[in-house]
């Protein structure tokens, strides 16, 4: 075969595998664009269209309406009003956003540190979004800037609804308020509303323990958006389920008196019924204005009340705790007859000084009492005949008795930040102090001084179980929405009717026999008398020169170094239904502002009487209870 057969036939046959090569590779290339194709296409369709669906279609949370907390008879503690605010949309302020902010300052008050807060928004988000300059208007301002609308340009006016407490510091403590979700409330909740950049929480009080129930759940706006992410038009809406009322046990009349009769003492009060331990009235005072904290409280606001003296953030009824003085004498009273050693005709000589050891005790009387027995005792407080009661009872009895009566430990009523107070023993010293009792310690024990420190709604329960008999222990919170929450009826306490009768009886005498602590300012009227126990608790040390000559009296002293004053009572003395416990601190001066306080407390919350009344809680929720109110 010639020489250039052989080669032609070669390159032919190498063209021929290339070709074949390429035209594989293409088929090749060809399929699998094909079933790609086909995937997209075909197969995944169903998922790329609920994608291009969901690029077309926006979901947004809206928040529901916040149930509402009410009294007992559904007056509104806790609600929502209008919030008149001013919206900027940045794309519509044609002539600057600088030239729209100057606009409204001259309408209305803008901050430096607002109207940077309001830039620094602008700038984070899209030019179509409005931004919130100012909120909660009065309406005043409201209708001016509503009458200058035409000229500035990019301008929204909007009424929305935020948190409103309409009686202010009356209630402060108890039902709390709301403010801004923070970085620590997000991490510990799972609720997608918790995203929503204006929504609000409970961060104290009724709001904060129920912050769930009042709070409801979110509704949902559909809105079709283009891909920019600007609305186009809204879909569909669901508002979500409100929020739950929330019904207290509080009457707010009774809180309002009370609230005005402490007069602005840094003091607190505590009302309940003595059969189902409904709260009738929780006031500490000062308190505070609880809207600041919604709209955004300013740093001189804020510093007002954390320098004041009085306290006004605590919440002095159940977070106070104090030394509860002569009104524990009622819990060492009932040690002693319990025990054995207040039988009758025990009697103990006061002398003014009780001496114990190398140590003195004085009794607050210079010069004593003479020969008292139990009731005396309890009449005329006398601190000598309680410091060698309590050292025949001791420490361990005592101790057991305070905590048969559910002191040193928390009630559990339906409020954060409750204290438990102390009730020392031998056991809690070697824990707490590292060291053995003394036996001198237990005199001052039974005083209610020492360690002995107790918060004033624990003193209102004491009253309550000591009038009733019952171990029963304070309820603020009735219903929630519908349903009540379940109250069981409160078992018998574990002393004998003549123990507590006799305790009773001599609470009688201090308001309602001469030379009774109380006496002078006891309630007159027939059938609404009060049983009570005075009480104060030593903030300073007496040296005995000061003793020698004389103890300076608290009216003349500085207002920090006066004794703290309490008070426990309960009404009626025949048929108890209320006991009332009065704390002021610094206030032991020889007026006994606590007596009076409590005294018109008690004889106003007898005449109204709103246990006679019909309550206004839910039908289904009164159905369910059990007991009164």
């Amino acid at each position: 075969m010639p020489l250039f057969d052989r080669k032609d036939k070669s390159r032919y046959a190498t063209f021929s595998r290339r070709t074949l090569l390429a035209a594989g590779g293409m088929t090749g290339i060809f399929a699998v664009l094909a079933g790609r194709l086909y995937q997209l296409q075909i197969l995944d369709f169903d998922q790329f269209m609920t994608e291009a669906e969901e690029n077309r279609i926006n979901e947004r949370l809206l928040a529901p309406a916040r149930g509402r907390i009410l009294d007992r008879f559904a007056v509104e503690l806790a609600n929502d009003r209008r919030n008149y605010r001013v919206l900027l949309t940045a794309e519509q302020a044609t002539g600057g956003i600088s030239e729209s902010l100057d606009a409204i300052g001259r309408l209305i008050e803008i901050s430096d540190a607002r109207r940077k807060k309001i830039l620094r928004e602008i700038a984070q988000n899209k030019p179509f979004v409005p931004i919130t300059v100012v909120e909660n208007l009065n309406w005043e301002a409201f209708s001016r800037l509503s009458l200058n609308l035409p000229y500035l340009p990019g301008v929204q006016l909007d009424v929305g609804e935020t948190r409103a407490y309409p009686f202010a510091d009356e209630l402060s403590h108890i039902v709390g308020y709301v403010a801004a979700v923070s970085e620590e409330d997000r991490k510990n909740g799972n609720d997608p509303l918790l995203s929503l950049p204006d929504f609000r929480v409970g961060k104290r009080g009724i709001e904060k323990e129920f912050d769930e129930e009042i709070r409801g759940q979110a509704g949902v706006s559909r809105v079709e958006v283009n891909a920019y992410g600007r609305v186009i038009r809204e879909l569909s809406r669901d508002p979500g389920t409100p929020g739950q009322d929330v019904y207290l046990t509080i009457d707010q009349d009774v809180q309002k008196f009370a609230a005005e009769r402490l007069g602005g003492e840094s003091a607190a009060c505590a009302v309940m019924d003595v059969e189902t331990g409904d709260v009738i009235a929780l006031v500490s005072s000062p308190g505070f204005d609880p809207n600041l904290f919604n709209v955004g409280i300013s740093t001189a606001e804020w510093n007002a009340l954390t320098d004041n003296d009085h306290k006004p953030l605590l919440n002095k009824v159940l977070s106070g705790t104090y030394p509860p003085g002569s009104t524990f004498k009622p819990v060492t009273a009932l040690a002693a007859l319990d025990a054995g050693v207040a039988v009758p005709g025990y009697t103990v000589f006061c002398s003014g000084v009780y001496t114990f050891g190398n140590h003195q005790f004085h009794c607050w009387k210079r010069g004593g009492h003479g020969t008292l027995d139990l009731r005396g005792a309890l009449k005329h407080s006398c601190d000598v005949f309680f410091y060698e009661t309590a050292r025949r009872v001791g420490i361990d009895k005592l101790e057991q008795t305070a905590h048969a009566l559910g002191l040193g430990k928390v009630t559990g009523i339906e409020l954060p930040g409750e204290r438990a107070g102390v009730i020392p023993g031998r056991e809690w010293k070697r824990k707490t102090l590292h060291a053995a009792w003394q036996q001198g310690e237990t005199l001052i024990a039974g005083i209610g001084q020492g360690y002995v420190l107790l918060t004033p709604l624990q003193l209102c329960m004491l009253t309550a179980r000591i009038a009733s008999g019952r171990a029963v222990s304070p309820r603020l919170v009735h219903s929630v929405g519908a349903h009540a929450r379940p109250h069981r009826a409160a078992p018998r306490l574990p002393f004998s009717d003549d123990a507590l009768a006799a305790v009773r009886s001599g609470m009688d005498g201090v308001t309602n026999e001469p030379g009774g602590t109380a006496y002078a300012w006891r309630i007159n009227e027939a059938g609404f008398e009060m049983a009570g126990k005075t009480g104060t608790a030593q903030v300073r040390r007496i040296t005995k020169a000061e003793r020698a000559t004389g103890v300076m009296k608290n009216e003349h002293l500085p207002w920090r170094l006066r004794d703290h004053a309490l008070f426990i009572a309960y009404a009626p003395v025949e048929k108890p239904r209320y006991a009332c416990a009065i704390l002021v601190e610094h206030g032991a001066v020889a007026a006994h502002p606590q007596v009076q306080m409590a005294r018109d407390i008690l004889l106003y919350t007898q005449k109204k009487d709103p246990l006679r009344i019909p309550p206004a809680y839910p039908v289904t929720a009164a159905a369910n209870t059990t007991g009164r109110g």
